[in-house]
């Protein structure tokens, strides 16, 4: 399985992380508190995790198409919650030890 991980530096990690885990359970199953949210996107889980200075994000899918349709969901969706502090998508960084 493919991972891939990403980090927004921002004092409003949590208030974001908790309204897409809001939006996504009108579809999907999960689960958030003010500090870590689970959920399984169609092509795999995604974990996120929000301290006092951003908010952590990790995507897993069993191929490299499925690692950015996750990555396209969660950016597609969080722009929309985040744009006040400029957010305009997360810069990505494929886990390479998966690659080996």
């Amino acid at each position: 399985m493919l991972t891939s991980s990403a980090r927004f530096e921002t004092q409003n990690g949590s208030k974001y992380m908790q309204q897409l885990f809001r939006h996504f359970a009108h579809k999907i199953e999960v689960e958030v508190d003010a500090h870590h949210g689970r959920a399984t996107l169609g092509p795999g889980p995604l974990k996120m995790e929000a301290d006092a200075s951003g908010l952590s994000v990790k995507v897993s899918a069993e191929d490299v198409r499925g690692i950015i349709e996750a990555r396209y969901i969660v950016d597609k969706h969080l722009v929309v919650f985040a744009f006040r502090d400029g957010f305009s998508g997360f810069a990505w960084s494929l886990d390479e030890t998966a690659l080996a």
